[in-house]
């Protein structure tokens, strides 16, 4: 059976649940990109798999819509809310359409490791759009497209270091990882960067921040390879 979101779902959200260095690494630089206190602010967390960013949001005041296309990572997003609420709201829908959510209707829209997941990152930029009010920000991140291209393998060299070996930097589209471990097993949209670049601006937003942060001492633990590397980019983007 070839894997998707919902059939790893259970997986996925397990796995957030016990611990995982790399993805509270993601939620933290992603939410270095936001304000403190986001009490009256309205935000719509795009593909936001079983909630680990829609409650982090939720916490700092916001009233949070998370949203996926996976059903079963709403259902995991929903467990969790009635077991820890927060007042966060859950709904299956479209990143590329957004058909549920109305125009104009959301301060910011974070979007965790998603939209690199998106087949259209077109159409999702201009769903976006619509549902931020002017002046709205969309933070994202997406794995960093320079060193986690389709493939990509590390080697050690005769000095004992390793070192990342990447290939097919400009080959884009959409690949699936071999590793039975990985979450990129569902499937991934490799797009190089300027394509994330241009595909902003063509869609009428401004680039307020690019970040590539170095990985913390939690990556670094689980994972020594990776001290040299950023796994993420974040962009933080405002819709004119």
């Amino acid at each position: 059976m070839t894997d998707s979101w919902d059939t790893i779902a259970d997986w996925y959200a397990e796995r957030l649940r016990s611990g995982s260095a790399m993805h509270d690494f993601g939620r933290d630089i992603l939410l270095d990109h936001l304000p403190a206190f986001l009490a009256g602010q309205r935000v719509l967390d795009l593909g936001c798999g079983e909630g680990i960013i829609a409650r982090a949001v939720a916490a700092r005041g916001a009233s949070v819509l998370g949203i996926d296309p996976s059903s079963r990572m709403i259902e995991h997003a929903r467990d969790t809310e009635k077991s820890q609420p927060n007042g966060t709201v859950f709904s299956v829908d479209d990143g590329c359409t957004l058909a549920t959510v109305a125009t104009s209707s959301f301060e910011w829209v974070t979007a965790g490791l998603s939209l690199n997941n998106v087949p259209d990152l077109d159409a999702a930029l201009s769903a976006v759009h619509r549902v931020l009010v002017p002046g709205g920000s969309l933070v994202l991140t997406v794995p960093h497209p320079c060193f986690e291209a389709p493939h990509a393998t590390w080697t050690e060299t005769e000095e004992g270091t390793v070192r990342r070996v990447v290939g097919d930097y400009l080959t884009e589209g959409f690949w699936r990882s071999g590793n039975p471990d990985g979450a990129r097993r569902a499937g991934n949209q490799h797009r190089k960067l300027s394509t994330y670049l241009t595909a902003l601006v063509g869609h009428g937003f401004s680039i307020e921040a690019v970040d590539e942060p170095t990985p913390d001492a939690r990556v670094v633990a689980a994972q020594p390879h990776r001290v040299g590397l950023p796994p993420f980019m974040v962009l933080h983007t405002r819709r004119g």
